[in-house]
């Protein structure tokens, strides 16, 4: 890790710290001044400016893993879609979604 990093750059991100990082890349842009000071600011001083721009380059990494088509899709043990019983779409968004 890069010096000046605290205790909790070490630590996966919460699902909670994930949703109120995307909220923040939403409000601050590219083009914000400041753009990763604001965001951790954002993040009630729970991230350094220096983790979430880290964590921002992770998942333009991630992403372009998977639109590269280099992430393999989950195999879940059935068919393409979960039966409805286990959570799976009802008949109408399934054929709603069908190919």
């Amino acid at each position: 890790m890069a010096s000046g990093g605290s205790s909790s750059s070490s630590r996966a991100w919460t699902q909670r710290q994930n949703k109120q990082f995307e909220c923040a890349l939403a409000v601050y842009d590219r083009d914000t001044p400041d753009r990763w000071h604001n965001i951790a600011r954002y993040m009630g001083g729970t991230k350094s400016a220096d983790e979430v721009r880290r964590h921002f380059e992770q998942l333009v990494h991630d992403v372009t893993q998977i639109e590269a088509g280099r992430v393999p899709f989950p195999r879940y043990g059935y068919g393409s879609a979960p039966p409805v019983a286990a959570g799976g779409l009802d008949d109408m968004a399934a054929t709603r979604y069908a190919t």
